[in-house]
C-alpha cells in the first residue's frame, strides 16, 4: 500500500522487454530485495539491488494497464516506498494497482498553481468524484473538474517541483488510479440488486 506522497524523483538506466532498472539513491538506501516500490504509481517488486540502483520485472499485464512500456533511459520516474504501519497517511490510500492509462491534455498556469488537464477512459471516470481523490503517476491528487472524457487537478509549486508530471508535457501517457472504495460501493449494489433484493 502507499499514499502518493512521492519520496524520490528516480532516473531509468535501462528499459527493456520485462525489465527496469532505475537509478535512486533515496529509496534504495533502506530497501531490501522482495520490497515493493511504485515507480509511476505502479507497484513492483525489488527483484535486485546495488549501491544506488534496483531492478524490478515487468508482467504482460503490466504493460497491457500501465504506460511503463513507453520509459527509455534517462526518463524521470516518481518513486515511492510501500507504507509502514507507523507512518502518517499523508495522501490516500493507494493500492499501485494502474487501471489504466490517461493522457496529459493541457497544461495552464493559474497564479503559482498549474491545472492539468487529463484525458481518460469513460470507464475509469465513472470512479472519480469533484473532491475526490485520484492518482496520476503515482501521485496522490484531488480532482476540482471533471466532464464525459476528462478530469482536472491542480499542481501546487511542491509537486511540480518534486514530480515528473509538469515536465511530461502535453501528450504524455499516465498511469492512472481511481478510488477503490467507489468500485467496491458499485460492486456491491450490482450484487444486491441482482439478488433481487434492496440495494
Amino acid at each position: 500500500m502507499f499514499t502518493g506522497i512521492i519520496e524520490e524523483l528516480g532516473t531509468v538506466l535501462e528499459s527493456g522487454e520485462g525489465r527496469l532498472l532505475i537509478h535512486a539513491p533515496m529509496v534504495v538506501s533502506d530497501s531490501a530485495l522482495g520490497d515493493s516500490i511504485a515507480i509511476n504509481g505502479v507497484d513492483l517488486t525489488v527483484a535486485e539491488m546495488g549501491d544506488d540502483t534496483f531492478f524490478a520485472n515487468l508482467m504482460p499485464e503490466t504493460y497491457r494497464r500501465s504506460a511503463l512500456g513507453d520509459l527509455r533511459a534517462g526518463d524521470r520516474v516518481n518513486l515511492e516506498r510501500s507504507v509502514r504501519p507507523s507512518d502518517r497517511l499523508s495522501g490516500h490510500i493507494v493500492r499501485g494497482v494502474t487501471e489504466g492509462v490517461g493522457e496529459i491534455a493541457s497544461i495552464t498556469p493559474e497564479g503559482e498553481a498549474l491545472l492539468v488537464q487529463i484525458a481518460a477512459p469513460p470507464e475509469l471516470l465513472r470512479y472519480t468524484v469533484v473532491k475526490g481523490p485520484v492518482c496520476i503517476d503515482g501521485v496522490s491528487l484531488t480532482i476540482i473538474a471533471k466532464d464525459e472524457t476528462s478530469l482536472m487537478v491542480s499542481l501546487v509549486q511542491y509537486t511540480q517541483e518534486h514530480t515528473n508530471l509538469v515536465s511530461r508535457g502535453v501528450g504524455a501517457k499516465v498511469n492512472l488510479e481511481t478510488d477503490i472504495l467507489a468500485r467496491y460501493v458499485e460492486q456491491f449494489v450490482a450484487e444486491r440488486e441482482a439478488a433481487g433484493e434492496p440495494a
